[in-house]
């Protein structure tokens, strides 16, 4: 390993305090299970059943999750949707909903056991529900949809606890009453949230709210509802065991789906031929993987070998396993690895989420050529920390843990958004940003700029933040304006249609 060998800093210490567990359910996949990246989404593998079982474990945790069932749309859609991409990533349950990615799987060498649709999966996880007494709420859909779909349920399972239905008015998500409902969600006090919005306003609502509303479980359903309430029929069977459902969709609705069938086809094959590509699976003999000795008190060392491929993983299985699992940062070579398959890509993505739920880091040194073709043709080399060495990933994972999301430049009227702003934090920023401006505002300060060169990525939490900021700065009758915007923020608000109003220039 090359970092074996690099000078070990044995007195550095991080700021950051270990958090308390919280061990998302079946992240960890066991040996044969593993994960594949499909275009740079991490898809689960499980059938219909395990999935369920999956959701219950999340239930009994009483912790917030979300599910994410994806078609070839979703990932055709994230390719270009640098929040919508974060969202996949870091979903707690990623399903296959389609056919066509059940044969991209079986090419990409892992094949998924069975396309689990959220049209199949609504249906099961209700019955499931009236039998051990979960209550539901149904969001979204159009008007009276989620009604009507609650009284064809509760005819046909009269236990069935129903809490709730909500269907707001339309409107672009940063215009929505958030704050309604949120409120009639928390007085209803559901286990399983349904969220029928269509991708990806749903998937971006739920990342949104998901953790403050109490709900062990929200997934998003897409049309779910309307075929609950018999508003749209499904497709026959045969036609979903054929992969041929778009077909029936796209007779029932060919003036909404044919462009967009159309774009998928044209994105998503060159995509995943570029991905086959790009991962060529081959083994190879040794280097394997291994851990190394450190000296650092709060870091785990590992090497990862020749391959990371789902061969491999498989091969050696319990190491592959435990490392997720450390209460420490952990520091994983890739300079040897010569292959790297669409099952290794997932576990790295995996490996980090799990990591970052207990409060640590994964951080990658210096991945080899195969290794950051991968990790670039799946858009992910900007989701993960890579160090040259030992003392530069100690530095990066440091500054994260010490800066502040806002922080004062001097004595100047400017402040700079540093790393992320999202659901989890974006509170925080507006409590330090308009202290700062209302410090600002009392030395009579007209215009209050905003750096935002050191800000990595926001979701449409942070871009509903710089609207609120924007509007209230503007009651003090004053200007503010933020500067410097790195591309995946530019991304999230030209999609949230809001740049034109915040960025200069912006078209």
């Amino acid at each position: 390993m090359n970092s074996a060998s690099a000078p070990l800093l044995a007195d550095a210490t991080l700021a950051r305090p270990l958090a308390a567990p919280s061990v998302r359910e079946g992240v960890v996949p066991g040996a044969g299970h593993w994960p594949i990246a499909i275009l740079g989404v991490p898809f689960d593998h499980v059938t219909l059943a395990q999935a369920l079982a999956r959701i219950e474990a999340m239930i009994a945790s009483r912790r917030p999750h979300y599910v994410v069932t994806a078609n070839v749309d979703f990932l055709v859609q994230a390719h270009r949707d640098v929040e919508l991409r974060r969202i996949l990533l870091d979903a707690d349950l990623v399903l296959c909903d389609g056919t066509p990615l059940v044969w991209a799987s079986r090419w990409l060498g892992n094949a998924l056991p069975e396309r689990v649709a959220g049209s199949d999966l609504a249906p099961a996880l209700i019955r499931v529900a009236a039998e051990k007494g979960h209550r539901l709420f149904f969001l979204g859909a159009g008007p009276g949809v989620a009604a009507e779909a609650g009284a064809k349920l509760r005819a046909q399972y009269p236990a069935l606890q129903l809490v709730g239905t909500y269907s707001p008015p339309f409107s672009h998500l940063l215009e929505m009453d958030h704050d309604e409902i949120a409120r009639r969600i928390r007085e209803a006090r559901p286990d399983i949230l349904l969220v029928s919005f269509g991708c990806p306003k749903q998937e971006k609502w739920i990342a949104m709210h998901h953790r403050s509303l109490g709900v062990p479980v929200a997934i998003g359903v897409g049309a779910t509802l309307d075929f609950l309430a018999g508003r749209m029929k499904r497709a026959p069977g045969w036609m979903s065991r054929t992969g041929t459902e778009w077909l029936y969709r796209l007779w029932q609705e060919p003036g909404r789906l044919y462009r967009r069938y159309t774009e998928d086809l044209v994105h998503f094959l060159p995509a995943l031929i570029r991905q086959t590509c790009r991962l060529p699976a081959r083994d190879v003999d040794q280097p394997a993987p291994a851990q190394r000795d450190s000296a650092l008190p709060d870091w785990s060392l590992f090497f990862a070998g020749a391959l990371l491929t789902r061969r491999s993983l498989g091969r050696h299985a319990a190491f592959w396993q435990e490392l997720p699992t450390r209460a420490t940062h952990c520091l994983l070579d890739l300079s040897a690895v010569r292959h790297i398959d669409a099952s290794g890509v997932a576990w790295l993505i995996r490996c980090r989420k799990h990591l970052a739920a207990r409060g640590r880091q994964l951080v990658l040194h210096a991945p080899s050529a195969p290794a950051r073709r991968a990790l670039t043709a799946m858009k992910l080399a900007d989701h993960f920390h890579i160090a040259r060495d030992v003392a530069d990933a100690l530095q990066q994972v440091a500054a994260q843990c010490a800066h502040l999301p806002v922080q004062r430049a001097g004595a100047t009227r400017s402040l700079a958004w540093c790393g992320e702003i999202v659901a989890a934090n974006a509170e925080d920023v507006w409590r330090m940003t308009t202290e700062h401006i209302l410090a600002f505002a009392a030395n009579h300060a007209t215009l209050v700029i905003i750096d935002l060169g050191r800000l990595r990525f926001i979701d449409s939490s942070g871009a509903a933040l710089m609207l609120r900021l924007k509007k209230w700065v503007q009651s003090l009758h004053a200007e503010i304006l933020f500067a410097q915007p790195q591309p995946n923020v530019r991304n999230v608000l030209r999609l949230t249609r809001i740049d034109h109003l915040l960025l200069e220039g912006a078209q």
